[in-house]
């Protein structure tokens, strides 16, 4: 442990739940050591909200700013590009102020290190301001940089541009800090650690429950919910989701209900279910990784897509191009957890850590 208390500053990209949950837990780790967070700066759009159990789960002053995001399709299940990148180049004056407030933030928070939540208007400003305090990018996207991850040539459309956009997130930064399911060999700067996983997750007890637990990131999946619920409406189905024009809890009969993303009651969720259904987020899968549940992913863009490419190697579930509750119920029958997964991610506090202390000090 560092004999002095560094100073960081968060910068974070708001899509999804992922990046805020693991800025949640590190902010925790840090301050338990003895170091402290003088802010979090967090992307926005006009399509997401910030969730409300971030707001009150972190204790450093957060302020927001407008960021690129991706755009939903029409149906609101998978981002919409070629709209996404007009809508984008239409509206680039709108990031200046943006730019400008990370710039300046940084300056006057006094941090002795910057770390980022894979936002990519975070190494713009490196690369336009020459930004001298030293910035560590963490995300298990910066995974996909690495020599080993061993992508197949021809599959995955999208995945150079992927990397492009990875690549930009970490300009100007030290270290990159590659969460990672499983251990694997350190790659140049890219530091590969254990996924950053709430220390919550520790004192849950896993139960076997009579229901399937689920997230999607974008509403537009429910409608394969729903007709998976209408051919098997014997079957219990808890569901999470960021449609913010419903109420909390969205009870459509005795074996559906429809939840608006709750931290807290997500976990309590996840640990009685008997399987679990996600867009393929990382943290989430980690999450269930961690309590020995099977999972089925539906990846709703490319990032998500090498996600679940990534959890296959572990044979921690099975990939739909929808939600096929079905198949995740028959995988389930012969699912066995991965016996090192536990023990890898406990040990995510001391090598993260270390790899912090020692960005403030290089």
């Amino acid at each position: 442990m560092s004999q002095r208390k560094i100073k960081f500053l968060f910068i974070v990209q708001g899509e999804g739940r992922g990046h805020l949950t693991q800025a949640m837990t590190l902010e925790k780790l840090l301050v338990k050591n003895g170091h402290e967070v003088v802010g979090i700066l967090v992307g926005k759009s006009k399509n997401r909200v910030l969730p409300d159990f971030f707001m009150k789960g972190v204790s450093a002053p957060v302020h927001q700013f407008f960021s690129i995001n991706f755009l939903p399709s029409a149906n609101n299940r998978k981002p919409n590009i070629l709209k996404s990148v007009a809508y984008n180049l239409a509206v680039l004056r709108r990031y200046v102020p943006s730019l400008h407030l990370i710039r300046d933030t940084i300056a006057m928070s006094g941090a002795d290190v910057v770390v980022n939540f894979y936002e990519l208007l975070t190494g713009l400003s490196y690369a336009l301001y020459n930004i001298k305090v030293p910035q560590v990018c963490i995300g298990h996207q910066y995974l996909f940089l690495h020599r080993d991850f061993n992508l197949p040539l021809y599959e995955y459309y999208g995945k150079e541009s992927l990397r492009l956009f990875t690549r930009i997130t970490a300009i100007g930064a030290t270290k990159h800090l590659a969460l990672s399911f499983r251990k694997m060999r350190n790659d140049g700067n890219i530091k590969v650690v254990p996924p950053l996983l709430r220390r919550e997750l520790r004192d849950v007890v896993p139960t076997k429950g009579n229901y399937i637990h689920g997230y999607m990131l974008n509403s537009g999946f429910a409608e394969d919910v729903l007709k998976w619920h209408s051919e098997h409406p014997e079957v219990e189905l808890r569901f999470f989701w960021d449609k913010w024009s419903e109420e909390p809890v969205k009870k459509i009969d005795d074996n559906l209900t429809f939840y608006l993303i709750n931290d807290k009651e997500f976990l309590k969720q996840m640990a009685g279910c008997m399987a679990y259904a996600s867009t393929a987020g990382f943290e989430s899968v980690c999450e269930a990784m961690y309590l020995g549940k099977p999972v089925l992913m539906v990846p709703s863009h490319i990032e998500q897509e090498l996600n679940a490419f990534d959890a296959l190697k572990g044979n921690a579930g099975v990939v739909a191009d929808k939600f096929d509750l079905s198949a995740l119920l028959e995988f389930s029958e012969r699912f066995v957890p991965d016996p090192d997964f536990v023990g890898w991610a406990d040990s995510a506090e001391e090598i993260i850590l270390d790899e912090l202390e020692s960005a403030a000090e290089d």
